[in-house]
């Protein structure tokens, strides 16, 4: 893999990217939805701002062509129907679905309006889709996380600290995709010599005592699954890690960027960008069962070397040299 060395500044190099030849479809002003259980975005290169930006290079100019109507329940999963049910009553042409629970949430509260998912794990087993290549109905999107991607960043992580046999995880606690795949990780944890033990996480009043068990635990790292969390929060989680010596493994290049250890994960940002080109393809006639449901191509590992400093940590070559972006 080819190393890169992260710079700032990556929304100006969007904003960049050249408008697609094609125009959109002429017509109304089309009103595209967005639910996500987490809280509002507070940075310019967020998702959503991918999202947006792969639209423009598609043709497509907000408020002249498409609005977006934010809906965002602050990691709260109960009120996500309502924030669905309030998009489907507007109505909106498209919901863009951010999790498994927002996915879960616009499918109970409507049959006819397409829905496009991401960051979606096994969707046919929670119930969004028949299957892979004929998802039927009106959902469809971008699978994210399997078990595998956990696996794969618990034996980098192994990897890059050899020693550690006691590995604390926190979970997004609403969401039931991430608790499914629990139990596989934990075999295959065990295999590698490691021990989990896992603290559910809801929003941000949860940390502290989140941080309490990892420390009754005695865990060694840490291994994060996304959270429903503001950057600050991702911050704190970042600081207590680094203050108490722990290893931190993630599958958010985000994460990393907050002072997280490493990541390793399907590409994001990609994910919102093939999302961008759904939309698309359903404002302009596609149905959503006939479009297949498109599981990850690229993922990436991503080393934060300023972090292995404040940690003590020297990360071997055979773990550094794999690595797709390095963060000096």
């Amino acid at each position: 893999m080819q190393r890169r060395t992260f710079l700032a500044g990556t929304g100006a190099v969007l904003l960049a990217a050249p408008l697609a030849a094609e125009a959109q479809p002429a017509g109304k002003v089309r009103r595209i939805g967005w639910l996500a259980l987490g809280p509002p975005p507070s940075a310019p290169s967020s998702f959503r701002y991918v999202f947006l930006l792969e639209l423009r290079r598609l043709g497509y100019s907000e408020r002249q062509d498409f609005v977006l109507e934010d809906r965002y329940a602050d990691g709260k999963d109960e009120r996500l129907s309502a924030l669905a049910a309030e998009l489907a009553q507007l109505p909106v042409d498209v919901i863009v679905a951010l999790a498994t629970p927002s996915a879960l949430a616009a499918k109970r509260v409507t049959a006819t309006i397409p829905i496009v998912f991401v960051l979606v794990t096994d969707p046919a087993r929670r119930g969004l889709i028949a299957s892979l290549p004929r998802p039927g109905g009106n959902v469809t999107g971008m699978t994210y996380l399997g078990h595998e991607v956990f696996t794969k960043g618990l034996e980098l992580l192994k990897e890059a600290v050899p020693g550690i046999s006691r590995v604390a995880v926190f979970m997004q606690a609403t969401d039931p995709a991430q608790m499914a795949i629990y139990s596989e990780v934990d075999a295959a944890a065990r295999v590698l010599g490691v021990s989990l033990h896992r603290t559910g996480v809801r929003s941000a009043a949860d940390l502290d005592d989140a941080f309490a068990a990892v420390l009754r635990q005695r865990a060694q790292a840490l291994l994060v699954y996304p959270l429903s969390l503001a950057p600050a929060s991702v911050h704190k989680i970042a600081e207590f890690a680094v203050r108490n010596r722990l290893p931190t493994m993630t599958v958010q290049e985000s994460y990393v960027q907050a002072g997280f250890l490493a990541s390793y994960g399907p590409s994001i940002p990609e994910q919102f960008k093939r999302a961008a080109v759904y939309v698309d393809k359903i404002l302009r006639g596609a149905k959503p069962s006939d479009l297949p449901v498109e599981q990850p191509t690229k993922f990436e590992l991503v080393i934060n070397l300023k972090t292995a400093k404040a940690l003590g940590l020297t990360i071997p070559q055979s773990v550094l040299g794999r690595a797709d972006e390095v963060i000096q």
